[in-house]
């Protein structure tokens, strides 16, 4: 194997070692986490001392308002906190008449990790909601407020606070026919009570993220505080480290609370204003809760109350085509690009899966079959699609293996040190002039790594996997364990996934299968060979390493790399015995012939090589008639 094959196996094996340690969580992450736990612990302090003054002033408010019947919002910072529910077939929202905001969100069809037949999204003061005004002599709070209902249905509700006779904060719901919930906030008659430069209101949104899943480390991977640019494109906060008040510098249109497969969305009809604050600051496992999301966000409000301040709402799951279909519901006219809360990858990753795989995967689910048996049939198309390469490859490799031995006699003459950079030399030209390529049998191999990639970041965020069974898989989108414990163990977690397991038993399998290849291709120097025996150490290496990053994720995930890798090795052994190394030396032969009989066919770089041998042969004669003129002879 020549040099740029051995480069390309070093590739191979940065990136898969480089993806990995990517995933995973720096000792530098970990450090700046605790440090930013000392300071969550501050800041937690400060809260709680400024919630204490706050509730404080509030209930100095309420005690002035109780004593003065003619007090801004007399009525309404008085009351019981009652509910009111919207609902349809697919989404059920329990608003609170204090604040008028939903305080409940459950989400149907979708069974949850306990074994009910829908998913609580959020609930209590897991989700918090405020609209906050800036007045002339008061600020007003509609957290603060009690709202009186009317033109309740199921689909529709109106909120009304009584700030004074003729005076009123209004904000108006509707459901629609899925997960999207449209708003509408106005003021009527409080124009006097806001400065005539007010053209903002802050809005303060807050959720503590519940876990929905089994496996807490994998869903809390996929979970994050998400946001797009009012000029195209999302980003989100890190999910592995603790985030506060991270200024946006970008306008913005929404913003998600996600975990790995359900959302809570907040889109503005007239944007989210430049430096909004963004917080995610992880929970530790065993709590129930993935993450703290906090959004501090201001957009257009008008006091006159002539136009509303609108808002939509998408609470349900992260499904890439029921995405595209609610934000054609939509009546803001934007392009949301809400699809890109499933997460599919890099540019070129998503590439692959937005334009390949997710129409295969649509073609196949719509068939009706289990799970298990698409994750199948797309590996298989998969390499279906990549066995003219992988042939490829594995032809560059035979035809080394059988022409070893001869590259080997032709150049057993150039075994000293010093001849090691000619041997090299004579090495690549032999290789040429038997029609072997360099680079062709690593260079199918890496084509096939985004394929590999892309399907690392599809399979966990198919919500279609979710609590999908296939033989002794309960739930195709998180781990299967044979067996749990409850102490967390190093580098192993909890569990044993069967999967994960199986994946790098076939892995073992396909590097003994690639090891074997490359044994029977092995030439060049010693140092050379050396470092391809090393190269060899790794590969097996890896399986275990492998293991240990894979336990947690998804049976979805490991039973599809099991299949790839199971095919690949049945792929190999098959070719192998196939391929009759005599008829293929002879070819090999046959071209060797061919090009020395007219050298000049060879181009490229084999006739830079040979006419670098020329040259250092012409330049080694003269060298020698000068020794020769030296000594008199």
């Amino acid at each position: 194997m020549d040099k740029n094959t051995i480069t390309g196996f070093v590739l191979i094996a940065v990136v898969l070692i480089g993806f990995g340690w990517y995933n995973q969580p720096s000792a530098k992450q970990i450090a700046e986490a605790a440090r930013q736990d000392s300071i969550a612990k501050v800041e937690k302090l400060k809260a709680e001392n400024l919630k204490k003054a706050a509730d404080a002033a509030a209930l100095k408010a309420k005690e002035i308002a109780d004593s003065d019947t003619t007090a801004l919002f007399y009525k309404a910072l008085r009351g019981t906190a009652k509910n009111v529910t919207l609902k349809n077939s697919k989404l059920e929202l329990t608003f609170s008449t204090q604040g008028a905001v939903v305080k409940k969100a459950v989400i149907k069809n979708f069974k949850d990790k306990d074994g009910n037949k829908d998913v609580t999204l959020f609930e209590g003061k897991d989700q918090q909601l405020k609209y906050m005004f800036e007045g002339k002599e008061q600020n007003i709070n509609t957290a603060e407020l009690f709202f009186t209902p009317s033109q309740v249905t199921d689909s529709t509700v109106t909120f009304t606070a009584e700030a004074a006779p003729g005076k009123e904060i209004v904000i108006a719901y509707q459901l629609g026919k899925d997960y999207l919930l449209h708003s509408q906030l106005r003021v009527i008659g409080m124009s006097g009570m806001f400065s005539p430069s007010t053209k903002y209101m802050d809005i303060e949104w807050t959720e503590r993220c519940k876990q929905q899943e089994k496996g807490f480390i994998f869903e809390n991977r996929y979970a994050s505080l998400t946001y797009h640019f009012t000029d195209g494109g999302t980003d989100y906060l890190n999910e592995t480290s603790q985030k506060v008040d991270e200024p946006i510098e970008e306008a913005t249109d929404w913003v998600a609370f996600k975990n790995q497969f359900f959302s809570a969305v907040m889109i503005a009809r007239d944007n989210y204003q430049e430096n909004a604050l963004m917080t995610s600051i992880p929970h530790e496992k065993g709590g129930g809760y993935l993450k703290d999301y906090t959004a501090r966000l201001k957009t257009q409000f008008d006091p006159t109350g002539t136009r509303a301040s609108e808002f939509e709402f998408y609470y349900g799951p992260n499904d890439f085509r029921l995405l595209q279909d609610v934000e054609k519901e939509s009546t803001f006219g934007k392009d949301l690009e809400l699809e890109r809360l499933v997460y599919l990858g890099w540019p070129l990753f998503r590439i692959i899966n937005r334009w390949f795989t997710l129409y295969v995967f649509d073609w196949l689910t719509a068939l009706n079959i289990p799970m298990g048996i698409v994750i199948i049939l797309i590996t298989l198309i998969l390499k279906a699609i990549t066995y003219p390469m992988v042939k490829k490859s594995y032809m560059s490799s035979a035809k080394m293996r059988v022409l070893r031995p001869i590259l080997n006699e032709k150049t057993k003459h150039l075994n000293k040190p010093e001849d090691q950079m000619k041997k090299q030399q004579e090495m690549m030209l032999l290789q040429q002039k038997y029609g072997v390529s360099m680079m062709s049998g690593c260079l199918p191999m890496l084509i096939q790594m985004p394929i590999w990639i892309a399907m690392f970041n599809f399979v966990p965020n198919a919500i279609q996997l979710r609590g999908q069974s296939f033989l002794w898989i309960d739930d195709l989108s998180t781990y299967d364990p044979i067996i749990e414990w409850h102490t967390n163990l190093w580098l192993i977690g909890d569990h044993l996934s069967l999967t994960c397991i199986l994946f790098c038993i076939a892995n073992l399998v396909y590097s003994w299968f690639t090891m074997q290849q490359q044994k029977d291709q092995m030439i060049g120097t010693p140092e050379q060979q050396q470092s391809m025996k090393m190269m060899q150490y790794m590969m097996f290496l890896m399986p275990l390493m492998f293991f240990f990053m894979f336990n947690d994720y998804s049976s979805g995930l490991n039973f599809y790399y099991f299949v790839s890798l199971f095919c690949s090795a049945t792929i190999m052994f098959v070719l192998r015995k196939t391929t009759d190394d005599e008829k293929l030396l002879a070819k090999l032969q046959a071209v060797y012939k061919e090009n020395e009989a007219n050298p000049k066919k060879l181009g490229g770089l084999a006739g830079r090589l040979q006419k670098m041998q020329e040259q250092q042969a012409e330049l080694e004669r003269k060298r020698q008639e000068i020794r020769n003129k030296r000594m008199g002879k």
